[in-house]
């Protein structure tokens, strides 16, 4: 007998929709009741009768049709109303369904929630900061998993994957904007991937990306306004003192800002070729923001300048000496940091095949000219010469198949069984970590400048990212790991 009842709220409340989305899945029967007359927060869920069957008076709430269920929390009700796939099939899947809904509710929807009502201008001071840093760290997780799985627990849909779509909506409606959309690609296109999904859009509709500016985001558009209402204060003294404060805040910069700023400014080696028509930025802001195949992939062959732009497949010439996946992780990685000045002329995604000691690296490039655009800069000619570069046929239907697949991420690859992928798209601002350990004590580390992420065969450990930005981790042999992966991942400002 499917289950059926009564679901109250206040509209577009994202605790509720985690209920609303299981139900689709599960064919629950809910009745919704959000709007007023009938259902006015701070009134009804406060009412003697709503007390009796709800004695705490929060919302989402939910009342079975025989009145013998009452439950009143988004995450609770969202488990009672789905089915058996939802919320794990084995008692693993099931600890790693809870294991990512704990995450969530400490890492997500704080943040979410602190830099939601930023944007709705109603801010609550001294949470800018750390809510956007701790969003971060939480999107840096999952694009790592999300990396190398197309759902956060087995290849099905769960109660993991509508709990952190349903915090992170708000947030790509009004926080995340496209700089931060592009340093986690697998965290979009996961989530473009299940609100295309009937369950999700029926509860949904069409979510859309937040497109504005950063200094929103960042809460520096607070800073502006401070400055502004400066001159109004009556001592000028007073008015230079909170101004010089904030100016040393907004130039006070870490040791790889630093390092970078003290760089002389070199000549942009792509500088003497034809600009020619493809807008490369446009490109990395359709490829970032946009759905893969129904959108991005569509701008590229429609826009793609052939004339001044040229397409190149590259493989690395050693397989045999990939071992170990992390290490390939480290060379790709590596290859990536010595080439990030290039970026702003060039577009890549590369992937890795296979498992250990069965594995190759292989590419998709562009870049304006029509030669191996490598030699221009000694930076980047390190490792160019360990691949075997082919120059593509933008007209041949091979070089469309390969691209849209190392696009899109998904496809046969000539019988090649995908691992992971890169893409070389946003500027590296800040220094980029992969380290990896086989046997750990204590790991000395230098303040990492990205979000750390603990991994053990690809599950997430919660406890031990609290460590994460000290001098010294603990002795990792407490949390019972003889082996794991230290990933410091990427961004930029």
């Amino acid at each position: 007998m499917a289950v059926s009842g009564t679901l109250y709220s206040y509209p577009d409340n994202f605790r509720a929709q985690k209920g609303l989305i299981a139900a689709q899945f599960s064919g629950a029967k809910v009745q919704l009741i959000s709007d007023a007359p009938d259902f006015v927060f701070g009134e009804t869920n406060k009412s003697a009768d709503f007390l009796k069957k709800f004695p705490s008076g929060d919302v989402p709430a939910f009342e079975s049709t025989d009145k013998k269920v009452h439950l009143s929390e988004g995450n609770a009700i969202a488990h009672y109303l789905a089915n058996a796939q939802l919320r794990g099939e084995t008692a693993e899947k099931q600890a790693e369904i809870l294991q990512w809904t704990g995450f969530s509710e400490h890492w997500v929807v704080p943040s979410v929630v602190a830099l939601s009502l930023q944007a709705f201008g109603s801010p609550v001071p001294g949470t800018e900061s750390v809510a956007l840093e701790e969003l971060k760290k939480a999107l840096a997780v999952l694009n790592t998993t999300l990396g190398q799985h197309k759902y956060l627990v087995g290849d099905q849909v769960t109660l993991a994957d509508i709990t952190l779509f349903s915090d992170l909506r708000l947030a790509f409606v009004h926080v995340i904007d496209g700089g931060l959309r592009g340093q986690n690609l697998n965290v979009v296109k996961w989530f473009q991937g299940l609100q295309a999904l009937p369950q999700f859009k029926t509860v949904l509709g069409d979510v859309k990306f937040y497109s504005g500016d950063k200094a929103k985001v960042a809460g520096s558009g607070d800073k502006k306004e401070k400055k502004e209402k400066a001159p109004k204060e009556e001592k000028p003294k007073e008015e230079k003192k909170p101004k010089k404060k904030e100016e040393d805040e907004e130039e006070e910069m870490d040791a790889a800002e630093a390092a970078l700023a003290a760089e002389p400014k070199e000549k942009d080696p792509f500088q003497a070729l034809p600009k020619g028509t493809f807008d490369m930025d446009e490109w990395k802001r359709t490829y970032s923001n946009e759905d893969t195949v129904t959108v991005a992939i569509p701008y590229f062959w429609d826009k793609f300048d052939t004339e001044n732009y040229s397409i190149w497949y590259g493989e690395y010439k050693f397989p045999k000496e990939l071992e170990k996946v992390f290490m390939s992780c480290n060379l790709i990685t590596g290859m990536f940091q010595r080439l990030d000045k290039m970026r702003k002329q060039a577009f890549s995604s590369v992937a890795l095949f296979g498992t250990d000691n069965n594995s190759t690296i292989s590419g998709v490039w562009i870049w304006r000219g029509q030669d191996l655009a490598f030699t221009l800069s000694p930076d980047w000619a390190v490792d160019y010469e360990s691949y075997d570069w082919k120059k593509l046929d933008p007209k041949d239907p091979k070089t469309k198949k390969m691209v849209n697949e190392y696009w899109s991420w998904e496809g046969d690859f000539d019988g090649k069984k995908f691992n992971q992928v890169w893409n070389l798209v946003q500027s590296v601002n800040r220094v980029a970590l992969l380290a990896f350990a086989d046997e750990i004590q204590t790991l000395k580390l230098c303040k990492p400048y990205g979000g750390a992420v603990y991994l053990k065969e690809n599950i997430y450990i919660p406890d031990p990212i609290q460590t994460m930005f000290y001098e010294e981790t603990p002795d990792l042999r407490y949390f019972g790991w003889d082996a794991f992966p230290l990933v410091c991942l990427r961004w930029s400002d």
